[in-house]
């Protein structure tokens, strides 16, 4: 299964904490394509029907089948740059260097 880094944690908390996110809701990462590996992060106010839901340290993450499927041998790591976008990583739970998404 996903699993976060300690950075992804707090920014997903940042982000899912705000005004906007109610409570129970969280980042949702889906996968229309199969064929593709593309990914979308969204924010959600809870989970769709189907999604895994992954819960670390009180960030949520809600996982649509196929990127579940993509992701289950990932981690999801996260930075926030000097202007304050952000962007997620990820990488192999055998410990290769990350690559960005």
């Amino acid at each position: 299964m996903l699993t976060l880094t300690e950075n992804a944690t707090t920014v997903i908390k940042t982000i899912t904490e705000g005004d906007t996110t109610p409570d129970g809701g969280g980042l949702r990462i889906s996968q229309e394509n199969p064929a593709s590996t593309d990914l979308a992060v969204t924010a959600a106010d809870g989970p769709q029907p189907g999604d895994q839901v992954l819960e670390e340290q009180g960030a949520r993450v809600f996982l649509e089948e196929t990127a579940a499927q993509t992701l289950d041998d990932k981690i999801l790591d996260a930075q926030v740059d000097q202007a304050g976008g952000v962007q997620f990583m990820l990488a192999p739970q055998d410990g290769q260097p990350p690559t960005a998404g």
